[in-house]
């Protein structure tokens, strides 16, 4: 099979149609109630404010805005859920776009992320984790279009985005980190000017009225995450248990997006180019995050609950793809596809 043979875009569309419609009707369908963390947005979302007592406000303000239209029909909820998983695989594609020649690699790299049920089996459930994924992906798409073409335009969305990311979940800044480590290379490597500072006006202007909030509440929402972390246990054996059950689950979770993607290589040999801005941007949109977690759980013996994964994965796709795209084998794309079909019918199907 010849990837010009491949129609990107139907295939592209038929995928991210199928994935809506399915995991929009099978929890529909199966489900009794609604998934806790949903009706507790939905709760919180009946009294609009900057924030609440376990998170900052965005992921209350979407549902309230769902129900104000459809009320308390429950698929419409499961129907947001997979809109902001599909908004953001598509929004990864666009990315990928600029990072591959042939268009069928960035269709491989979204294919990919239905590998890890972070994007299929734990989708229905709207809550803070799902919430931040289009703000993840949009963010990472702008921040690379503000260093490629350093247009204002790119810069302000970019600093907009990020700031309702944040408001989704503080876990966010960990991604903002990660950018600003190659923030920091591109600037000493006099590859960027200070221009991108503009970004910080509008995501100051969008984080400024949580952060009033936040004191006037007693930092409520930050002592809620601590506690959750279980931070504040001083068993030393926590910083070591700890980290190692978080490297040991990540592991478990990626195994089958890992197969997935085997089935595609000739070949296995790595070799990084330090000098390929791409692939720098690409290490540490998606390495960085999860080591700064790990040290986390390392000095403050936190516990990192699986599901705040949810988002870190969104580009490793486009990260495995880029580092071996010269070893991916034109006649294995029929077996990738197989596996991908398998995965993609048997996930549901768990689900019920």
């Amino acid at each position: 099979m010849k990837f010009k043979q491949i129609d990107v875009n139907k295939i592209l569309i038929f995928f991210l149609l199928a994935h809506i419609i399915i995991w929009t009707l099978i929890p529909s369908i199966s489900n009794t109630n609604l998934p806790l963390d949903t009706i507790e947005h939905l709760a919180w979302g009946s009294n609009l404010d900057w924030g609440y007592s376990k998170h900052p406000p965005v992921s209350a303000w979407i549902p309230a805005g769902f129900y104000a239209i459809f009320g308390s029909q429950d698929w419409a909820y499961y129907f947001l859920s997979q809109l902001f998983v599909v908004l953001s695989f598509f929004v990864v594609f666009k990315f990928s776009e600029d990072f591959f020649k042939n268009r069928t690699l960035s269709l491989i790299s979204i294919l990919l992320l239905e590998g890890i049920y972070f994007y299929n089996f734990t989708t229905p459930e709207f809550n803070v984790n799902v919430c931040q994924l289009p703000f993840w992906a949009l963010s990472v798409l702008y921040c690379w279009k503000g260093f490629k073409d350093n247009k204002s335009i790119n810069w302000l969305l970019f600093g907009l985005l990020a700031g309702l990311g944040v408001l989704s979940k503080y876990l966010f800044i960990y991604l903002l980190i990660g950018m600003d480590v190659f923030f920091v290379y591109m600037i000493l490597k006099k590859k960027i000017n200070f221009k991108c500072l503009i970004s910080l006006i509008p995501f100051f202007l969008v984080v400024l009225p949580h952060l009033i909030w936040l004191i006037e509440n007693n930092y409520i929402t930050i002592a809620y995450a601590l506690e959750r972390t279980g931070a504040g246990d001083t068993n030393f054996l926590n910083h070591i248990k700890n980290p190692l059950i978080f490297l040991t689950k990540q592991i478990g979770i990626l195994i089958p997006f890992f197969v997935m993607f085997l089935f595609i290589l000739s070949k296995i040999k790595i070799k990084f180019n330090l000098k390929d801005k791409k692939l720098l941007f690409l290490l540490t949109i998606n390495l960085v995050p999860i080591f700064l977690l790990l040290l986390t759980s390392v000095f403050m013996g936190a516990k990192i609950r699986t599901m705040w994964m949810t988002p870190f994965y969104l580009f490793s796709g486009i990260l495995l793809v880029y580092i071996f795209q010269s070893q991916i084998s034109l006649k294995k794309f029929k077996h990738f596809i197989l596996v991908f079909l398998i995965l993609f019918i048997f996930s549901p199907a768990t689900y019920l």
